[in-house]
């Protein structure tokens, strides 16, 4: 048996999709341009990567883009104070602070600083609360989970009754991953980097999610036949016969996995793509919740 691929490529393009229809008719009915800013402290060329594909994908879909670039050794003081800035712009529905910030900086504080309805992150602890409460529903999720989710929903999985586990425990991936399986009725297990015999745990699954940045953690042996894998981990992977010298692999050993999993996200085309169309979405759904309120 070979399981059958999850194509994030071909569900992103969906999502960004709807997304351009959805912003398309906002600035037809309402003359109405949804606006992300972007703000990037420092010059880790990671996160200037990831923030140029989002302002990319913003011009895209038609979504105004506002970058705001701040030195290394920006204060406190700079960086809470542009957010709140950006908070009073009524040009700005969502403000995006790319992660990690600078070690001088507290990253809890400016997270706080940032509006509840332009957290299209979902990093603020209220959004993050919300989601952890049974009857509350945040103004916005996570992108990578949402992104996960909608996975698991385009692929035809319902968690409900299933026995969903989680390797990693993040803030940004692992723990919101699991309580949004949770409301969805999976039962849930979080395991991590100090979990007793992982394989134990993870052939229980019917779904597992792979997010703990281990690379090809996860062996054939240590899945349940069937189940539906979603590797969140992108790391590097030494490889000769790549021009840059590594080729990118997943949390999960896709070779073996593949074999056993009823279904499977790869990597890359999997999880990544589903990340920024996420982030789109819920800039737009910033834009409509702004606009009724007009």
């Amino acid at each position: 048996m070979t399981a059958q691929i999850i194509d994030g490529t071909a569900i992103g393009a969906k999502v960004q999709e709807e997304v351009r229809q959805a912003v398309a008719e906002m600035k037809e009915k309402y003359n109405y341009t949804p606006g992300l800013a972007t703000v990037l402290v420092g010059e880790d060329p990671a996160s200037a990567t990831y923030v140029g594909m989002k302002q990319r994908t913003c011009e895209k879909l038609g979504i105004r883009s506002i970058g705001h670039k701040l030195e290394a050794d920006a204060t406190q003081e700079e960086v809470e104070g542009l957010v709140r800035k950006l908070n009073a712009d009524p040009n700005v529905n969502g403000i995006l602070v790319q992660l990690p910030l600078p070690k001088h900086l507290n990253e809890e504080a400016v997270l706080n600083a940032i509006d509840l309805e332009k957290d299209v992150d979902g990093f603020h602890p209220v959004n993050i609360g919300r989601l952890a409460m049974k009857g509350r529903n945040p103004l916005f999720v996570p992108c990578t989970p949402a992104g996960c989710m909608r996975l698991l929903e385009e692929s035809g999985v319902d968690p409900n009754g299933k026995e969903a586990v989680i390797v990693g425990r993040s803030n940004i991936v692992g723990l919101p991953m699991a309580m949004l399986l949770q409301k969805a009725n999976a039962t849930v297990t979080i395991c991590h980097s100090r979990t007793k015999d992982l394989a134990e745990h993870t052939r229980q699954a019917d779904i597992l999610v792979a997010a703990i940045g281990w690379a090809e953690l996860i062996k054939g042996d240590m899945i349940k036949p069937g189940a539906t894998v979603i590797d969140v981990g992108t790391n590097q992977k030494e490889d000769a016969t790549k021009k840059r010298g590594y080729r990118l692999v997943g949390d999960v050993d896709f070779e073996a996995a593949k074999e056993v999993a009823g279904q499977i996200t790869p990597v890359p085309g999997g999880v990544g793509p589903m990340t920024i169309a996420m982030l789109m979405h819920n800039t737009m759904r910033a834009a409509q919740i702004a606009l009724s309120k007009k």
